[in-house]
């Protein structure tokens, strides 16, 4: 009868000890996943800040590209004006000439 209790005590000691060994491996993962998430979460943030970064850039190469265009319409529609001008200036000259 002791040999029982003797044998089944030696199997719980193995068997705590074989949790205890899976609890510290486990523990180790958790810590080493939690790392590697940490490492994420900061890649995340330098990403979305570089990501905020390049939509400014982007709006603000397409408002002065937007402007650019703006400017050369203004100067094309100068050179019409002027070449109109130019044009009723001969016309006021043929009539008085």
């Amino acid at each position: 009868m002791a040999s029982d209790y003797t044998i089944t005590l030696e199997t719980f000691e193995a068997r705590l000890r074989h949790f205890m060994f899976m609890f510290d491996n486990m523990n180790k993962e958790n810590a080493e996943l939690r790392a590697q998430l940490a490492l994420k979460d900061e890649k995340l943030l330098q990403l979305q800040s570089q990501l905020e970064q390049q939509k400014t850039q982007y709006t603000d190469l397409m408002s002065a590209r937007m402007l650019a265009l703006y400017d050369s319409d203004i100067e094309l529609t100068k050179k019409r004006i002027n070449g109109l001008i130019h044009e009723v200036d001969k016309c006021i000259a043929m009539l008085n000439g």
